[in-house]
């Protein structure tokens, strides 16, 4: 997904005995050259990783670094900022011989409102990418996450998928990821000509409207659909959010055994 847009680049998915990984590396083939890629920290594979990069021209990625995460330092590029080296597993080269003994990548260790992170990445130029800027981009991440919440609460309504049979579910997800960028796209030329992000418009409002709009499509004589079209994109800042706030509370739930602490009353004053 373009964590700008949310437009969904690709996808891939199928049997469940079939590990996120090998659906992954597919992927690599829509990205462009001179990219930087987020990954979450259950991608971490140097198998994986190093293909991605080697898959382009500068097609780079960032990930929070695992806390079981082995290496040597190589080089310091600054301050909480490393070159290092990574060991590849023996189970791994077993599998692909191909693969080195050690491959390089960078280790940033950046300050989240009070608490250490740590950010691996093979943007290695410190001249080019400072470490702040990097590890700043990996917020970026959650985008992602408000992508699918666009599609499984809006879109989706919440519902399951109401196909039983697998070829079925694939045509019913397909058709749900269409959907979903057509409705993606049209926000993103609307957010265009207001010369504001497309995170600035409300994807809930217009997909009610440009779905409606579509909807009464075929009653129309062919003519008709450019002026309805600049009518939508017209009313699209009626549609407009303000800018997002920062976070006002910590991130906390209720559950016991949760590694978030719990949300007590002066928290919420």
């Amino acid at each position: 997904m373009d964590t700008y847009s949310h437009l969904i680049r690709a996808a891939r998915f199928g049997d469940f005995t079939v590990g996120e990984l090998s659906y992954a590396s597919g992927l690599s083939q829509a990205v462009t050259d001179r990219s930087l890629t987020l990954f979450d920290r259950a991608y971490y594979s140097a198998a994986f990783l190093i293909d991605w990069q080697h898959s382009g021209q500068e097609r780079h990625w960032l990930m929070r670094a695992k806390s079981s995460l082995r290496y040597e330092v190589i080089e310091s590029l600054g301050v909480n900022d490393w070159l290092v080296r990574l060991p590849v597993s023996p189970q791994a080269r077993r599998q692909r011989p191909d693969l080195p003994a050690f491959w390089l990548a960078r280790l940033i260790e950046h300050s989240v409102e009070g608490t250490s992170r740590r950010y691996l990445t093979s943007l290695t130029d410190a001249n080019a990418f400072p470490a702040e800027q990097v590890a700043e981009q990996y917020r970026e991440r959650w985008e992602i996450e408000l992508g699918y919440r666009e599609i499984k609460q809006s879109l989706l309504d919440g519902e399951l998928l109401r196909s039983k049979q697998p070829e079925l579910v694939r045509q019913e997800l397909w058709g749900a990821l269409l959907a979903y960028n057509l409705i993606r796209q049209e926000m993103r030329l609307m957010a265009e000509a207001l010369n504001v992000p497309p995170q600035r418009l409300s994807f809930q409002w217009l997909a009610l409207a440009i779905t409606g709009m579509l909807r009464h499509c075929p009653l129309e004589t062919v003519g008709t659909i450019p002026r309805r079209l600049q009518e939508l994109r017209a009313s699209a800042k009626l549609f407009l959010l303000p800018p997002r706030r920062k976070r006002s509370y910590p991130r906390v739930i209720k559950p016991r055994n949760s590694k978030y602490p719990k949300k007590n009353a002066s928290q919420l004053n």
